[in-house]
């Protein structure tokens, strides 16, 4: 899977603003205001994830982006400003944003990114599903600005920027460890954000997550091995996952689920049968494991790896 690109420079100047408009809602972003009587130069280099992540290198002039999608599935969105200055404006937030500066909100809040000199930024959209498994308690997120000076967000804010400027030579598999590394950025960074878990729950729960996401294969694992494995008691592994809004084995399926649905869509993959992907991840009964994806992808795992495999061809 190929990135989609687009300049203005391939339009004409009459058709540039137009064209510019409906490149940047593909991307789920509205465009305001762009600069009276001159045809934006402007620039997208836009690669997708097998985990759903969008990842977007804009290149653009004085603008404003502002609005919000709920035509969306719900998502959770990144920008660090790699050069230029720009302002962000939502939920009672509103600040000036300098280069290396990280920015992030739900896709479903109004919020007004205004670029106020010729900007270079790497927008990154994550789907809530994607986050799901690190438990992430994010549910009342708001627009915010990261401490960047502080620990995690800075080395996240040089990672991003570094993702920005090689963006266009990495392929769809090539994001497969940037990817995982980004969930684990997020589930450290935004647990610790008001409305996030706390400090401690956060720590116990990403631990639990590494470990249940190294368990998953194993047909066998249960509440008990689990407990065994953290060091925790299995009433203790209960509450976190009760809080999370989850229980043991709702949130094993999903995780389990999630692993098969990737490895459906991926090339990597393709030399597997549908009943060795679901029993390397720890599926003993074929019809179970069958029964459960269409209940939760509204596909049969062989529907879904149909389309998915077409999407590939279409955009290789």
């Amino acid at each position: 899977m190929k990135a989609w690109t687009f300049t203005t420079e391939a339009h004409g100047l009459t058709e540039r603003a137009a064209a510019w408009r409906e490149a940047m809602y593909r991307l789920g972003l509205p465009v305001g205001d762009l600069v009276a009587g001159a045809a934006p130069r402007a620039s997208v280099t836009c690669l997708t994830s097998p985990l759903g992540m969008e990842f977007a290198r804009i290149d653009a002039g004085a603008q404003t982006i502002g609005g919000r999608r709920t035509d969306l599935p719900a998502t959770i969105w990144l920008v660090v400003l790699v050069e230029g200055r720009a302002r962000i404006v939502g939920d009672g937030l509103d600040e000036e944003i300098a280069a290396g500066d990280v920015v992030y909100g739900p896709a479903d809040h109004m919020a007004t990114l205004a670029l106020k000199t010729r900007c270079r930024l790497l927008w990154v959209r994550v789907p809530r599903m994607a986050l799901g498994h690190r438990l992430i308690g994010a549910g009342r997120l708001a627009i915010g600005k990261m401490a960047i000076d502080q620990g995690l967000p800075g080395v996240l804010s040089g990672f991003l920027v570094a993702v920005g400027e090689k963006l266009a030579d990495l392929s769809h598999d090539d994001l497969r460890p940037i990817e995982a590394a980004l969930t684990e950025f997020l589930a450290a960074i935004l647990a610790e954000l008001p409305g996030g878990e706390t400090a401690k729950g956060a720590t116990q729960i990403s631990r639990v997550s590494q470990i249940v996401e190294a368990m998953l294969p194993e047909a066998d694992l249960t509440l008990a091995r689990l407990a065994e494995a953290s060091g925790l008691a299995p009433r203790t592994l209960q509450k976190l996952l009760s809080a999370a809004g989850q229980t043991f084995a709702g949130y094993v399926r999903a995780r389990r689920l999630e692993r098969c649905r990737a490895d459906l869509a991926s090339p990597l993959s393709a030399g597997l049968s549908i009943a060795e992907i679901s029993s390397r991840w720890g599926f003993s009964d074929p019809a179970y494991f069958s029964r459960a994806f269409r209940d939760a992808y509204g596909l049969s795992p062989r529907e879904h790896r149909r389309v998915a495999a077409a999407e590939n061809a279409a955009q290789s």
